[in-house]
């Protein structure tokens, strides 16, 4: 029986995931390799991603090891990975979602602070307007690197807090103070563990079936699908969270917002779910439809 060469970002969440995913190959009585690879992303932690230009900034540099044959599957935060796949790769397992929300830190010395007087270090998007919706004169400064990166720049520089993904505060064991958000929205496919592997490996594929978590594929292709038709492959503040309930209805939250957060778009609807229908595409058509498409149009254009 031959070892699964896993490949993974060199991260310490990017090696967590790696170490689930082997966890999960280990109780099936595989044997794992977990190779870690540098990606574009992590090498250039001075400009926010945005402003980069490339598809795929964490997850290229992996495509290339998994086409190249050198590993067999390659892991990835579901989040990070481009809704248009290269050729002969695709997403053959997901993990189950644990926490998809975004959580603010704050530095010990604006712990008593009000929210709209935060300066809030983030280079995302999506974060940045949907903080402005809420609290449109705040702040920002960029802030790159891994999640213990972070939280010491935090500290070291002349910002309040920052926000992180719930799930790599948890999956890392991390003991900070950290506040939900209810107004924001998660990227689509927050808080999920992907495994992409060659296409043409059926024998891969095929030992990875009963791994893939099937109520979170369908959730995430719903995410997915609606990133997809919004976007047309523009970097946007765009937020999308599904859940399947006991009934199998589907809760779908979605939104989109200008840069500068004041003109947001956003449904928040309740379907009965039929594998037939592609529901993602659904939504963004009802937002590009009450003003998305134009909203589209000026946020490709500032960021031009």
């Amino acid at each position: 029986m031959k070892s699964i060469k896993i490949g993974t970002r060199n991260s310490p969440l990017a090696l967590w995931q790696a170490r689930e995913v082997a966890r999960h190959l280990q109780n099936k009585n595989y044997t794992t390799d977990i190779t870690p690879i540098v990606s574009t992303g992590d090498k250039n932690l001075t400009q926010p991603l945005y402003s980069l230009g490339i598809t795929g900034v964490f997850t290229r540099d992996l495509d290339i090891a998994l086409l190249n044959n050198q590993v067999d599957v390659a892991v990835h935060s579901l989040k990070d990975i481009p809704t248009n796949l290269p050729e002969n790769i695709e997403i053959i397992a997901v993990l189950e979602r644990d926490y998809p929300q975004d959580v603010l830190v704050r530095k010990k010395d604006s712990a008593t602070l009000d929210l709209h007087m935060l300066k809030v270090a983030t280079s995302s998007l999506r974060r940045r307007a949907f903080w402005l919706k809420e609290f449109p004169e705040t702040e920002f400064a960029d802030i790159r690197g891994n999640v213990q990166t972070r939280l010491n720049k935090l500290e070291e520089n002349d910002f309040d807090a920052t926000m992180f993904s719930l799930a790599a505060i948890e999956r890392m064991g991390l003991k900070v103070d950290y506040e939900h958000l209810p107004m924001m929205i998660s990227a689509p496919a927050q808080g999920v563990v992907a495994i992409c592997g060659r296409a043409d490996d059926l024998e891969t594929k095929e030992l990875f079936r009963d791994v893939d978590h099937r109520e979170t594929r369908i959730c995430v292709n719903i995410e997915r699908s609606f990133l997809n038709t919004l976007e047309g492959g523009c970097t946007a503040p765009i937020g999308a969270f599904a859940e399947i309930n006991d009934h199998n209805e589907i809760r779908f939250i979605g939104r989109i917002c200008s840069l500068d957060g004041q003109n947001c778009i956003e449904t928040d609807e309740i379907f009965e779910w039929n594998e037939n229908e592609d529901f993602g595409k659904v939504m963004a058509q009802k937002i590009l439809d009450n003003g998305g498409r134009e909203l589209m149009q000026e946020i490709k254009s500032a960021l031009k």
